[in-house]
């Protein structure tokens, strides 16, 4: 099981960056959150197997159509921070 946070920079609020990655997150069957913060970026925690943490961080680095992403990076964070599902906010 891995936990991980992502913090992912560029255009990638107003593009549904947020919707598109809870729906990722769900079919890798992931719990965590993707949340704008006030600067712009969007945070995105996700616990669940190594290699379903992975394939989303792949998939982060380029995000929806609409969506422009300079830098994604990645930190450790707890299993228990992701509560059930995986929510937007």
């Amino acid at each position: 099981m891995a936990a991980a946070r992502f913090l992912v920079e560029g255009r990638v609020q107003g593009v549904f960056f947020r919707a598109s990655t809870r729906d990722q997150a769900q079919a890798l069957a992931l719990r965590g959150h993707a949340i704008n913060l006030e600067d712009g970026r969007v945070e995105v925690l996700a616990v669940g197997p190594d290699e379903a943490v992975d394939a989303l961080a792949d998939w982060l680095r380029h995000g929806p159509p609409q969506a422009r992403v300079d830098r994604v990076s990645r930190e450790p964070a707890r299993e228990d921070e992701a509560g059930d599902g995986f929510r937007t906010g």
